[in-house]
């Protein structure tokens, strides 16, 4: 991850800093491909050229995995050695986990047998003794992690990795950083010698990285300095980001650390952890030569900060104070931040039992004219006045949420006006206690686009009037309020620019209830939540005016009434105004009949849900107008029976159905049908099909698997006798066929061959297309089959059949790989000899066989004759010459016959093969 992305994830949390090494040391640090809790397993699992055999208790590695593989995990494990001869079977690895195991010491020929190894994991084991001739051939090497070992350096154990991008020694009570006395590593750009015991960082400690002009990242995450000589960083001058989580060594000896940093490229800083009570404002001092773009002192429990201490950081775009105790922001505390653009107070400002409510002073963030984000979330401060956010003219983002501000539970128009001057676009006062919202509260937000009341007490009608002046706003969010609100047919009538509103557990039940619609205003809405408010009352223009609507979500309300037929005055067909919707969410209404018109029109819906309702009989055609239906999702019904004119239609296109949990009724009349289209879909993802769809009735299918449900049992048994006969008579004259033909076939194939090249000729290539090459066919054959060859193929050559071979026919004054290509070029065929020496020759297979292939694309499928020597399984075929039998038609494909007898047949079938066009008719 490059360092502008590091900084712009910033803000969502203290821990970014270390995402860097989370990324590039993915096959070191963790188990590369398992990102899910992993299931309890008893074999290796291999997958895409990846073998994953840890926590198996192994104590060797298997020697029966792939060959192929690139990628093989033995952690949590019970190794006590790697021998060299146990990876000998997997010549291609690139990336080896051995980490959590008992291992001792690494073998100096892991890396010979090895060659291609690009990253080792032996972390987490017993490594006590490393010496030089332990890596000297691992020179393919970019990442290497040794951590949680008892590592001694002998001599120049790193030299040899010239490659070596990601070394990491931490956790091995390291005496000194110094790894090494001569210039070395000259590819590195991290380094970790984190939760390491020295106290001390020499001038010549970091000499061995002289050379190393890439390192960017340096991890003394708990390493407690003491002591920093002069000119201790100034071998590596190249550094980007330092990283001293933990390490508890005091201001003065940060303020050495920074002043000492001022020779560097340092742009990331990472403090965090560090029991940093107090900022002085001389902390910083070092760092004002340098461009320090982020810097992390979260988790500090700070206290106080003296004003000035940031005036040093001109450059800063990043400044993370999470998790502090900050009991009083002035107008000098961020003084000098002229750069700033992010800034994280999340949990920073809080209120214990033994401290006051902290304090924002007005104009405190006056000095930050190029803030475009603050994250200000799970804070509580004693008031938000008229001048609190004062000079934040650039600020675009602002996260109170989780807060406790006495000022927010009753917002007015005064709340935040000092806001008024800044391009906000993003509000989130989510679970901030806010009880009412006067009128006019956010019209001084005029470019806000986003605005989240989530999890509030708001209880109130909405006239409108609450909403005026945010004439850019695209999205609402004011769902699991704990009290409830009430709209009216003017509540959203000034924002008709709004594209998502949720208010999901917010509202009355009769809410909705209205003439016209609150939402009519709304004609740029395309996501609406109503969920959880148990609404039972809503009248059919509901969504009237509602073009562009794709997402409507109803769940957990109480519609049943409004859908049934004996509803005093019909059926309310409210979803007549949402042609255009794509997803449909009515779980849990009470549901138990959905009628004929109530989903007509909604052609373009991809997903229909109508879970744990109480449907049971559907009438036919309800959903015949879902042309376009994706995902279905009907479980914890009552329904009994799939017919084909209730479902046919939406199921025809399906992805996924989800429909488990039913009482099916497993009778030929209900369920026949769905059984069938279940046993013959191949496109549709149905989720616990064996286990979760039960038969309720009969008694004889209860409590089984809808998939055990006899289809046969349906079919009437009258004309099952006259089947029987007319079966029995194909299967006899099917055997006799089969026996004739597979013991005397090669004869009736052979006279049958003679008699029709006897009329027709050998040949049905065009006269024009025999002119245009030399030879009839270029033969491929492996070394050893070359004897084969010239005794079966070349008394077959005549005036009308020439073979053209690649020993005897190269080209004079062309290379070997022209001379083929050209030769290639000149024959109507190409005939591969096939046999496992073919396949297992490289020139022919890299080379030979990649040119062929392309001739066959180039020309025709027919311009190819396979003779198989040997039976060759079709899978080593496609894999080593990227063909297969079913490429070819059936006469372009030979086997030579184990009998004698047969080989006049052969070569008659040969020369038919070498007689067809290649030439498409169309």
């Amino acid at each position: 991850m490059q360092r502008r992305d590091l900084v712009s994830e910033a803000m969502c949390g203290p821990r970014v800093l270390l995402l860097p090494a989370a990324i590039i040391l993915c096959y070191l640090m963790t188990d590369s491909y398992r990102c899910v809790a992993a299931q309890k397993k008893n074999s290796c699992y291999v997958q895409d050229g990846r073998a994953d055999c840890s926590r198996l208790s192994l104590s060797a590695v298997p020697p029966n995995l792939p060959w192929n593989i690139t990628s093989l995990d033995m952690s949590h494990n019970r190794l006590v050695a790697i021998p060299p001869h146990s990876l000998s079977p997997y010549p291609g690895l690139l990336h080896l986990n051995v980490s959590y195991n008992s291992i001792t010491k690494l073998d100096q020929g892991l890396c010979q047998t090895l060659p291609l190894l690009q990253t080792l994991n032996v972390g987490h084991n017993e490594v006590h003794m490393l010496e030089q001739k332990d890596m000297s051939h691992c020179t393919s090497l970019i990442g290497l992690s040794m951590a949680s070992n008892r590592l001694k350096l002998k001599g120049e154990p790193f030299v040899a990795l010239q490659s070596l991008k990601f070394l990491d020694v931490s956790k091995n009570n390291l005496l000194s950083a110094k790894l090494g006395s001569h210039p070395q590593l000259p590819s590195l750009e991290e380094l970790n010698l984190a939760f390491s015991s020295f106290a001390t960082l020499k001038k010549d400690d970091f000499a061995f990285l002289n050379h190393s002009s890439s390192l960017q990242v340096l991890n003394l995450s708990s390493v407690s300095l003491k002591t920093l000589e002069p000119g201790c960083f100034k071998p590596i001058s190249g550094l980007h980001t330092l990283i001293m989580d933990g390490s508890n060594i005091g201001t003065l000896i940060i303020s050495k650390l920074c002043s000492e940093l001022s020779v560097t490229a340092i742009d990331v800083l990472s403090l965090q952890k560090m029991k940093l009570v107090t900022l002085t404002n001389t902390t910083f001092t070092g760092l004002q030569t340098t461009n320090l773009t982020l810097l992390d002192l979260s988790g500090n429990g700070m206290g106080k900060i003296e004003e000035g201490s940031f005036q040093w950081l001109s450059s800063l775009q990043t400044l993370i104070l999470a998790d502090n105790n900050i009991k009083h922001l002035t107008k000098g505390t961020l003084k000098g931040l002229k750069s700033l653009k992010k800034l994280s107070l999340r949990k920073a400002l809080v209120k214990s039992k033994t401290s006051s409510t902290p304090i924002i002073d007005d104009f405190s963030f006056q000095p930050l004219s190029t803030l475009e984000s603050l994250n200000l979330q799970r804070t509580s401060v004693r008031d938000i006045t008229e001048h609190t956010f004062t000079g934040l003219t650039s600020l675009k983002e602002l996260d109170m949420s989780w807060s406790s501000y006495t000022s927010l539970k009753v917002i007015t128009n005064k709340t935040l006006i000092s806001l008024a001057g800044s391009p906000l676009r993003t509000l989130n006062l989510t679970g901030t206690a806010i009880v009412n919202i006067n009128p006019g509260s956010f019209s001084g937000l005029r470019n806000l686009t986003k605005l989240l009341l989530d999890f509030n007490f708001i209880k109130q009608i909405l006239t409108g009037k609450e909403f005026e002046g945010l004439g850019q706003i695209q999205e609402i969010h004011m769902s699991n309020n704990h009290q409830t609100v009430n709209l009216s047919s003017t509540s959203f009538v000034n924002v008709p620019s709004l594209r998502v509103l949720t208010l999901g557990k917010s509202l009355t039940v009769t809410a909705l209830n209205l003439n016209p619609s609150p939402f009519r205003p709304l004609t740029n809405l395309t996501f609406l939540d109503l969920s959880n408010n148990n609404i039972a009352n809503i009248r059919e223009n509901l969504l009237d005016g509602l073009v562009n609507l794709k997402v409507l979500k109803l769940q957990h309300n109480n519609f049943a009434r409004l859908w049934k037929s004996a509803n005093l005055g019909g059926p309310v067909l409210f979803l007549k105004g949402a042609q255009n919707l794509l997803s449909l969410q009515m779980d849990s209404n009470g549901l138990d009949e959905i009628p004929k018109e109530a989903l007509r029109g909604l052609n373009n819906l991809h997903e229909l849900s109508l879970a744990n309702n109480l449907l049971n009989s559907l009438k036919g055609q309800i959903f015949d107008d879902l042309i376009s239906l994706r995902i279905l999702r009907l479980q914890k019904n009552l329904i009994t029976a799939v017919r084909p004119e209730v479902f046919e239609t939406p199921m025809s296109n399906l992805s996924v159905l989800v429909m488990d949990k039913n009482p099916f009724d497993c009778t030929c009349e209900s369920i026949l049908w769905f059984v069938t289209w279940l046993n013959k879909t191949n496109t549709t993802s149905v989720p616990g099909l064996r286990d979760q769809y039960k038969c309720n009735t009969p008694l004889l299918y209860f409590n089984h698997s809808l998939m055990d449900f006899e289809t046969l049992s349906c079919k009437d048994m009258a004309p099952f006798h006259a089947l029987y006969i007319m079966s029995s008579i194909a299967v006899i004259m099917l055997t006799v066929a089969a026996l004739l033909v597979r013991f005397h076939g090669w004869r009736i194939l052979f006279y049958w061959n003679i008699t029709i090249n006897r009329i027709l000729g050998f040949s049905d290539a065009k006269v024009e297309e025999g002119r245009e090459f030399e030879y009839d066919a270029y033969v491929i054959h492996a070394e050893e089959d070359a004897s084969w060859v010239e005794k079966r193929m070349a008394p077959l050559e005549n005036d009308k059949c020439k073979f053209c071979l690649e020993d005897e026919h190269s080209i004079p004054g062309m290379s070997q790989l022209e001379s083929i290509v050209e030769n290639m070029r000149k024959s109507r065929k190409i005939l591969f000899v096939v046999t496992e020496k073919l396949l297992q020759d490289p020139w022919c297979t890299r080379f030979t066989a990649h040119h062929a292939l392309h001739q066959v694309i180039e020309d025709s499928r027919d311009s190819v004759i396979l003779v198989f020597l040997q039976d060759v399984h079709d899978y080593k075929l496609s894999r080593s010459l990227f063909l297969r039998r079913g490429m070819l038609r059936p006469c372009c494909v030979l086997d030579w016959p184990v009998h004698k007898e047969r080989v006049p047949a052969f070569q008659q079938k040969l020369l038919i093969a070498l007689g067809m066009t290649n030439r498409l008719e169309r």
